[in-house]
């Protein structure tokens, strides 16, 4: 069939099989052209490895430092009436580049929060790696069925305590326009935490840990945004916060665990990136859309494959332990909060318009990004030409 982008919101609910192929193999090329990552990881997990920073922590672990992986993630199969979504076949494309240079590579679909999943991907690891020295955390799911309460818990954007009134950009229509939200309950704080916190990582971690798989020096790394004050109340300040400061405490208590191993854990922060989970978060598109424009004229704009190349190559690895900050996180956030970055945006920002949203953002820039997620607008693909939606994982 021939396919071609259909946006409802802020997802795209079409994809494109050959541009998200062609994507993952512009990623890759991307690592292979920076070089080896030295003293880069060899037997690599990643939990939430179809899409955004979790398929390029797969990508950059298999092509920069020529390790093993296992990818968990949960995303929809080819039907004979819907086409898969998007990190269905860029996993598919992974594992067959993957596989042609002889690396090892499985994936597992399924509930990531669920034991039974974990309980698989326990065997599979025994079985194909024999163990693990990273573990990667990088879920972005709204919605937790718990395994041990059987409750189904909703992860919200919203403020604490007051209500928050500001300007979004509506990408569907490109039209700039003020929004009004009602503070969050703490029965949905309590929910978002539950979704985004840091309990199901530690579980993972715990899991792992009981079967033995944990190998001398592993480390883990979990990733988060904190980004500059003018997203705060709605973010940093709001419901997801919450779930920040939990992952930052889960991740202090892996910390203590591993290091006696020669171990680490932390959470990584990174750049405000065009991901399908940031184009879902109020605030946030308006504020990309400058911040794209202000790092590509300055030359300092990076995508979400080259954040974690250089997070893998000069923080994670490449030398000692890992190199963080007085915080104790690792922060890949650095260039995007230069203090000359951060007053531009101050100043731009309140003049922007609909009428002159082109002229003073990289709007384009964020569309084009946004498709690209699903497989449109990549450089060398026929769009026009019938592609087969019905792909599988090799056997």
């Amino acid at each position: 069939m021939i396919i071609k982008p259909r946006v409802r919101g802020f997802v795209c609910v079409t994809t494109h099989p050959t541009g998200c192929e062609e994507n993952v193999r512009e990623q890759i090329e991307f690592v292979k052209g920076r070089g080896p990552i030295e003293n880069g990881p060899k037997k690599v997990l990643v939990i939430g490895a179809s899409t955004g920073y979790g398929l390029a922590s797969r990508i950059t672990s298999a092509f920069g430092s020529g390790a093993s992986t296992v990818g968990v993630f949960f995303e929809r199969e080819p039907t004979e009436n819907r086409i898969a979504t998007a990190g269905w076949y860029n996993s598919i494309a992974f594992e067959k580049f993957a596989r042609a240079e002889g690396l090892y590579a499985a994936s597992l679909n399924g509930d990531a929060f669920s034991d039974e999943l974990k309980e698989r991907a326990i065997e599979l690891i025994r079985r194909g790696m024999g163990g693990v020295d990273l573990v990667v955390y990088s879920l972005a799911s709204p919605v937790r069925n718990h395994p041990r309460t059987g409750e189904t818990h909703r992860s919200v954007l919203k403020p604490i305590d007051n209500v928050y009134e500001g300007r979004t950009l509506d990408t569907d229509r490109g039209i700039v326009k003020s929004i009004t939200i009602e503070p969050g309950t703490e029965k949905e704080t309590r929910e978002t935490v539950s979704v985004m916190g840091g309990e199901d990582w530690g579980w993972w971690m715990d899991a792992l840990d009981g079967a033995g798989l944990l190998e001398e020096g592993c480390r883990t790394l979990a990733y988060t945004y904190i980004g500059p004050k003018l997203t705060w109340p709605i973010y940093w300040e709001g419901t997801i916060g919450r779930a920040k400061d939990d992952l930052d405490q889960v991740a202090h208590s892996l910390d203590e665990r591993l290091k006696a191993r020669g171990g680490w854990a932390g959470v990584g922060v990174m750049k405000a990136l065009v991901t399908q989970a940031s184009s879902a978060i109020p605030v946030v598109p308006l504020y990309i859309s400058l911040l794209y424009r202000i790092m590509k004229e300055q030359g300092v704009h990076e995508g979400c494959i080259g954040q974690i190349q250089r997070l893998f190559a000069t923080r994670l690895y490449g030398g000692g332990a890992p190199v963080t900050a007085d915080d104790g996180r690792i922060h890949m956030d650095d260039l995007e909060m230069r203090a000359d970055v951060q007053a531009l945006v101050g100043d731009l920002r309140p003049k922007i318009t609909t009428e002159n949203l082109n002229d003073m953002t990289d709007y384009e820039g964020y569309q084009k990004e946004f498709l690209k997620l699903f497989g449109f607008g990549v450089p060398g693909v026929d769009y026009d030409a019938d592609v087969d939606p019905f792909q599988e994982f090799e056997k």
